[in-house]
């Protein structure tokens, strides 16, 4: 979504300050303006803030709420495709591309007895400010799959992030193909 388009919210709506993710929440009958709308979550300006609010609360905002499910495996295990599908609704704020394809997924571990995930990522520049909210976007939505109790997430800068690590498809979809 390109257009900026100004809501009011329904109810106290939950937010990070972007790019810290310090939470905050906007209260209810507040005017906001959507400036993004990528993979379920939402960038508003809230009192000259930038914020960032998750699809889950959309309905705070008078939109469709996301609804991230699966099915619960019968051996109880954590099922690392839905880990990796959980981490194909994280989209960098600036790049319309989800999180896997631009590549910066390096390592995901799920660790069956103490239901644990562990994730090594890392960002598309060292210095991005963005570092926090993708990392808090990580760990809810891994969150969200079933039998994962805790999501550990590791910001990683070795081996430097490069376009190589996108998919075709993103480098396509970003003009980065050549």
């Amino acid at each position: 979504m390109s257009e900026q388009r100004i809501v009011t919210t329904v109810r106290d709506c939950p937010a990070r300050l972007v790019p810290v993710g310090d939470p905050i929440t906007i209260p209810a009958d507040t005017f906001v303006t959507i400036t993004q709308s990528l993979g379920g979550n939402y960038t508003l300006v809230y009192k000259g803030n930038m914020v960032r609010v998750d699809g889950t609360d959309a309905d705070a905002l008078g939109l469709e709420k996301f609804q991230l499910s699966f099915e619960t495996p019968a051996n109880d295990q954590i099922d690392e495709e839905q880990i990796w599908q959980a981490l194909e609704t994280v989209y960098d704020p600036e790049i319309p591309v989800n999180l896997k394809s631009l590549g910066l997924i390096y390592d995901v571990v799920a660790e069956e007895k103490t239901k644990t995930v562990n994730i090594k990522m890392t960002l598309t520049a060292p210095g991005c400010g963005m570092g926090p909210v993708l990392v808090d976007d990580v760990k809810y939505r891994v969150g969200l799959v079933p039998n994962v109790k805790n999501v550990e997430v590791e910001l990683v800068f070795d081996p430097p992030w490069n376009r190589e690590m996108m998919s075709e498809e993103a480098q396509l979809e970003t003009g980065m193909f050549f």
